[in-house]
């Protein structure tokens, strides 16, 4: 036996445990993801931010929203009611720069399958009267709501992007 085939058996034993052990206690968690939508709009930062730059403003720019009701504390939380009255989310600010056009914000409750969200507007601009709004996010998907997460969760960038490019459409 060579010395490089000794060394590597106590690893590979190692991880065969580790993984052992992890089925069968039912510790092993979904892996983090990602997602980023963006949409260039022929307006300037600042007016762009006008329109989405307030945390309730979301209201007014995401159409599955009926409701926002915000606590005034710092950093601001928002509870977003659905128009169906159906579903509610509790979001807090954890960051926000008037300088960069951006606010970032995570989930302390929501009805998506998700944990750990947390996500960030920014409005940038591009020259000649263009921005790009860039909303993007990260979370960890529930065990077997992968793809349920990811649908939802861009489903609703997507409808917020379409509507607020369609308010800079003329």
């Amino acid at each position: 036996m060579t010395k490089t085939s000794c060394k590597l058996r106590p690893s590979v034993a190692s991880a065969a445990i580790l993984g052992m052990v992890l089925l069968h206690s039912g510790t092993a968690s979904a892996v983090a993801a990602t997602i980023s939508r963006s949409v260039e709009v022929k307006a300037t930062a600042q007016d762009v931010w006008s329109l989405i730059g307030p945390f309730c403003a979301i209201r007014d720019w995401l159409p599955p929203v009926g409701q926002c009701i915000e606590d005034g504390k710092a950093p601001s939380t928002r509870i977003l009611v659905t128009k169906d009255g159906k579903a509610a989310f509790v979001e807090t600010q954890v960051a926000r720069s008037e300088a960069e056009h951006s606010y970032s914000y995570k989930f302390l409750a929501s009805p998506l399958p998700v944990s750990n969200y947390v996500a960030t507007i920014k409005v940038t601009a591009k020259g000649n009267g263009w921005s790009t709004i860039t909303w993007s996010g990260s979370y960890t998907p529930d065990e077997g709501q992968e793809k349920a997460a990811y649908e939802a969760l861009i489903g609703v960038y997507g409808a917020g992007l379409s509507e607020v490019q369609a308010r800079f459409t003329n």
